[in-house]
């Protein structure tokens, strides 16, 4: 019967859940070329290849992909086995930004309860600036947020990736001619709205809220049911919107920063925490 590492079964899930051996090794505070000798000693022991390397991407084998359901088997077994020798439960009070949180929230919070079950997982999601504000009062451990090129930049987040807004409509969508663009933004205060507007105010573009909303899902809703064009990021729309921008000779929108600012000193929990960031890059 051969006995499984159990370290480089998790190496193998964190490589198969963010497609890449670079965040893997984040993901587990170690090195590239350490994950991928454990991977290779994991096939080795199994005497089957799991994965598929090319330059671009990692993908699952056949084998990969019949052995990943068991392996995360195996690895929530071990640590439901070690929570119930403890009776500590760690808390983490994460503030994640509506405009980074992407559309597969149900996925990444298995992912993290699958790692971590021992950990009580507090989100909060909102806007930047009031997760910041509650982040500096110190009713928040970490937050991930998203700024604008005009935000004041603060020295204690640390950038994890760049990206565009887009101008999201339904791929059918024109606005009437003659009028001006009708727009589904959040509500005032938001800085992914005021820089919109800046945008299309700068470039001499007559508009008009055709639908104002209280959360980014109702925004996406908005544009997807064809009553606006919406400026999003492409990880929190809908499916079925398209970047509209060039097509209706929209202005490009300015790339926002996605950082994180963070308290966590534990070592596991700091852990999951780089888990949940690693998956909002891989997305």
């Amino acid at each position: 019967m051969k006995v499984l590492d159990l370290d480089a079964v998790r190496a193998f899930v964190l490589v198969a859940d963010l497609r890449s051996f670079t965040r893997a090794a984040d993901a587990l505070d170690t090195t590239q070329s350490a994950v991928s000798l454990k991977l290779k000693r994991l096939e080795a022991h199994l005497g089957k290849p799991l994965l598929e390397r090319t330059p671009r991407v990692v993908r699952l084998s056949e084998h990969g992909q019949a052995f990943l359901d068991g392996a995360r088997d195996l690895l929530s077994a071990h640590d439901r086995a070690l929570g119930a020798l403890s009776a500590d439960r760690r808390r983490l009070a994460l503030g994640l930004s509506e405009h980074v949180a992407g559309t597969d929230l149900a996925a990444l919070l298995a992912r993290v309860n699958a790692h971590d079950p021992g950990l009580v997982l507090e989100l909060h999601m909102g806007l930047s600036s009031t997760l910041l504000q509650h982040f500096d009062e110190r009713r928040l451990d970490a937050v991930v947020v998203r700024s604008e090129p005009d935000d004041v930049p603060r020295e204690d987040g640390q950038l994890l990736f760049t990206e565009p807004l887009s101008w999201l409509a339904t791929p059918e969508w024109q606005p009437r001619a003659g009028e001006p663009l009708p727009l589904a933004l959040l509500a005032s205060p938001c800085n992914v709205r005021s820089i919109s507007l800046r945008t299309l105010d700068g470039a001499g573009i007559a508009w008009r809220e055709a639908f104002v909303g209280g959360g980014v899902q109702a925004v996406g809703a908005a544009a997807a049911a064809g009553l606006a064009v919406s400026p999003l990021a492409r990880r929190v729309a809908p499916r079925g919107l398209v970047d509209s921008g060039a097509r209706l000779g929209l202005p490009a929108l300015p790339e926002s920063r996605v950082t994180l600012h963070s308290r966590v000193r534990d070592a596991r929990s700091v852990e999951s925490l780089r888990l949940v960031t690693n998956a909002l890059i891989a997305q």
